[in-house]
């Protein structure tokens, strides 16, 4: 091999090891980054393309986690502060708006799969009916049995 050659052939090695490991850092950051029901929004749709929105539901909170290139962005919100879920649909795929009862402002959902929104609005409905369930209702006024 002759010098150029030599030179072209280093160029083209670091080139694709630079693109598999760009390659391996989007797989890596496209995984879901908890277990239980978690929900990742299309690679299809708008904003979604390299880092896909995921939705974590959980019998307690519901987490919007959105992979970057460093880090991530997070946002939390219990399941007694959500307020209504609403799920517009389009051609392919479907919104999910997480309403909260604070007024702070809803989470939004790009790109799910229908059956992914569906999914996630009767997970939220059911974690709130077991939720409030569980918790223990208390006259207005106190206990009349004390009286």
């Amino acid at each position: 091999m002759t010098g150029e050659q030599d030179w072209l052939y280093w160029a083209v090695a670091a080139a694709v090891a630079a693109l598999l490991l760009v390659a391996f850092w989007v797989w890596r950051k496209g995984r879901p980054f908890a277990d239980g029901e978690v929900f990742r929004a299309s690679r299809w749709s708008s904003g979604n393309h390299l880092f896909p929105t995921q939705i974590l539901i959980t019998p307690t909170s519901v987490v919007q986690y959105t992979p970057r290139w460093i880090g991530r962005r997070e946002e939390t919100i219990h399941m007694a502060h959500i307020a209504s879920v609403k799920i517009e649909t389009g051609m392919l795929f479907s919104d999910v708006l997480i309403e909260t009862s604070g007024g702070s402002d809803p989470i939004v959902c790009h790109g799910h799969h229908k059956g992914d929104a569906n999914r996630m609005k009767s997970l939220i409905e059911q974690y709130q009916t077991g939720y409030y369930r569980s918790s223990p209702s208390r006259p207005v006024g106190g206990d009349p049995s004390s009286r």
